[in-house]
């Protein structure tokens, strides 16, 4: 498609109009998942509400495919299409936080790391992911898993209100006193239900945490499951904690003949009183001999 045509766009918005002619075209059109490889009309890092609604508005006149990128992270790769037209919010990744009425305010941008490093300065925090590089909005519209969901819910659960363009470019408040079907459908629903620019959450009082990783070798997976599995399900909800499969990481409390070896592994974190954080981790480190434990006190983000 020919560039020219987001002339018009450009005089319409602050941030920056990129396409395939720009030097920076492979940069702003790529995602974290590399075997997405997707070659967008247009990516629109946008700066503000307003140019989120004039890049909806020239999507649909002109018959573009609109894709919304808020970390990155999309496993599927929803942040980018081919021959659409991309919005960015990259550069918007404000949080504001309101801790006498315990909310916090995310702009579509932020990361799980940007949130909880504005939150933790009240000692407080909502569930959030797995690792903070992943986008607040993305994993919220999916539903969000975190450490914190046994006790506090999943993100969608925590979410409090959000601030929607809809596809025909008019800004709606959805919350529970307005639009409330609409934020029905976006506490999990996923990201078609209108470009949402902001999102309000309440959050909890969450300060020290005790956190760390157990590393067991593959072939005792099986074992590790159930003994996960059971575990968990009696364990108190101050206890969070995901089994995964990896190869070993080069970190110094593992013997170096398991780096790069695929492992099985739980990671867990603890939010209840900090001198039982030690004892409910070694509960779950006592399996095998083999096992590397590591447990830490930590602030969040660890």
């Amino acid at each position: 498609m020919n560039g020219t045509i987001f002339d018009s766009l450009r005089e319409q918005v602050r941030g920056q109009v990129i396409t395939p002619g720009d030097a920076d075209y492979d940069a702003a059109r790529a995602v974290h998942n590399g075997m997405i490889d997707k070659r967008p009309a247009a990516v629109v890092r946008v700066s503000q509400v307003a140019d989120v609604i004039a890049s909806v508005n020239f999507a649909r006149d002109n018959s573009l495919d609109l894709a919304v990128r808020g970390g990155g992270h999309s496993g599927p790769g929803f942040g980018t299409a081919d021959d659409a037209l991309v919005i960015d919010f990259a550069g918007t990744s404000g949080v504001r936080v309101d801790p006498a009425n315990r909310t916090a305010r995310s702009e579509a941008g932020a990361t799980w790391a940007d949130f909880n490093h504005a939150t933790h300065a009240f000692g407080l925090a909502t569930t959030g992911g797995i690792v903070g590089s992943t986008g607040v909005a993305g994993l919220t519209l999916g539903g969000g898993i975190g450490y914190l969901a046994r006790k506090y819910g999943l993100s969608c659960d925590n979410l409090l209100s959000a601030d929607v363009v809809t596809a025909d470019g008019k800004f709606v408040t959805a919350s529970e006193t307005e639009n409330d079907d609409l934020l029905w459908a976006l506490r999990g629903g996923g990201g078609n239900f209108g470009v949402v620019t902001s999102l309000e959450f309440r959050v909890h009082p969450v300060d020290m945490v005790h956190a760390g990783i157990v590393i067991y070798p593959l072939e005792h997976a099986e074992t590790v499951a159930k003994f996960y599995r059971g575990h968990l399900a009696a364990a108190p909800e101050e206890f969070g904690a995901f089994l995964a499969f990896h190869q070993g990481p080069p970190v110094p409390f593992l013997p170096e003949q398991w780096h790069g070896k695929p492992v099985c592994i739980v990671v867990g974190m603890w939010t209840g009183d900090l001198s039982e954080g030690r004892h409910a981790g070694s509960r779950s480190s006592t399996l095998h001999r083999w096992q590397v434990p590591w447990w830490v006190r930590c602030h969040i983000p660890p």
